[in-house]
């Protein structure tokens, strides 16, 4: 076999076995770099968010590739506990990506995103879990949840935080927009609180062995964190009836939320100390990875979000070291990346 086709075979097969999650990689240089623009680093913000718009053009052609070469692996892919709500990154992204043009002046781009994003939210919203618990391929549902489903929660807070920097020309659009917002960030939170059972069920039943712990469950985190920042979005939108009528009960939540996030870190810390460390688990680039990074800034750009807001000095202090593990976590993820793209790449060409 000659090597241009060789490389062709190979890459077919990695559009084959492409995770459905795998656009956390866009949710994740986009949550750094608005981390980065909130702390006065507009190069490296500007950079970063044009990385992540090239890597979600680059996926959205590899997704559709997948959809018209292997449809049936999407499809199974679709039914699948542990990879069917991976396709929820896919709106987050569009809404971190909004998050980013909003903060550079790009509104039309932004909302363009937005209503992309809604969308696919709801459809995904009403036929995803009905593949997932009606027509799954098979097995004990309760006994294959895991940290990746918190991404449907993460979709649904992630269009309230674009949705609150909308900023619409008349009032009856403002009086929408403040509905679906606050409707957005209500979903989210509920859809946490039903996931979080389930996975605590799962846990307490049929426990979890160090390979099942993945990077994914760090989402349970960066899901807290993305709900304190539509909070404190929400509280700071123009005074509409929905708005006004959820503003106190949202603004008494977020710290909530925000202390519940922090106490989580030293838990799933110690996970991976325990998974890595203790049980030999071999720490190499995957596509999950990327779902830890992505709470890790969500974090920061929270704490920053919420010490600005309610005047608290610690919670920026906080998010402003929590940046910094966000970058180095970034690059050293992306460095894999990098590092296993190379390493496929000479293997083609031998």
């Amino acid at each position: 076999m000659s090597a241009p086709s060789s490389l062709l075979v190979r890459a077919d097969e990695s559009i084959a076995s492409l995770a459905p999650g795998y656009f956390a990689l866009v949710m994740a240089s986009g949550i750094v770099s608005v981390g980065l623009g909130m702390t006065g680093f507009g190069a490296a913000a500007r950079a970063l968010l044009v990385l992540a718009l090239v890597a979600a053009a680059v996926l959205v052609v590899l997704f559709a590739l997948r959809a018209l070469r292997h449809r049936a692996r999407m499809r199974a892919d679709a039914r699948s506990p542990e990879r069917a709500f991976g396709f929820f990154t896919i709106v987050a992204a569009a809404s971190v990506l909004a998050v980013g043009l909003q903060a550079e002046g790009a509104g039309g781009a932004a909302l363009a995103l937005l209503m992309l994003g809604a969308a696919i939210w709801a459809v995904l919203g009403y036929v995803m879990p009905w593949q997932v618990l009606m027509t799954r391929d098979g097995g004990r549902i309760l006994e294959r949840t895991d940290g990746s489903w918190f991404v449907w929660s993460v979709a649904s807070q992630s269009l309230a935080v674009g949705l609150s920097g909308v900023r619409p020309p008349d009032g009856d659009a403002a009086h929408l927009l403040g509905a679906l917002t606050v409707m957005a960030w209500s979903v989210g939170t509920i859809l946490y609180a039903g996931i979080a059972v389930l996975v605590i069920l799962r846990v307490v039943h049929f426990g979890i062995t160090p390979e099942q712990f993945q990077p994914t469950y760090w989402v349970s985190m960066g899901a807290l964190a993305i709900a304190v920042v539509a909070g404190t979005a929400i509280y700071e939108m123009p005074p509409v009836p929905m708005v006004e009528a959820a503003r106190g009960l949202i603004g008494g939540t977020v710290v909530i939320f925000w202390c519940f996030a922090l106490w989580q870190i030293p838990l799933l810390v110690g996970a991976g100390v325990w998974r890595h460390l203790v049980h030999r688990v071999p720490l190499r680039y995957e596509p999950a990875l990327w779902s830890m990074v992505f709470p890790l800034g969500m974090f920061a750009v929270a704490s920053m979000r919420l010490g600005r807001s309610e005047h608290l000095p610690l919670a920026e202090a906080v998010g402003e070291v929590g940046l910094v593990v966000a970058v180095l976590a970034w690059a050293a993820v992306a460095g894999g990346l990098v590092l296993v793209l190379a390493r496929a790449l000479a293997a083609s060409r031998r």
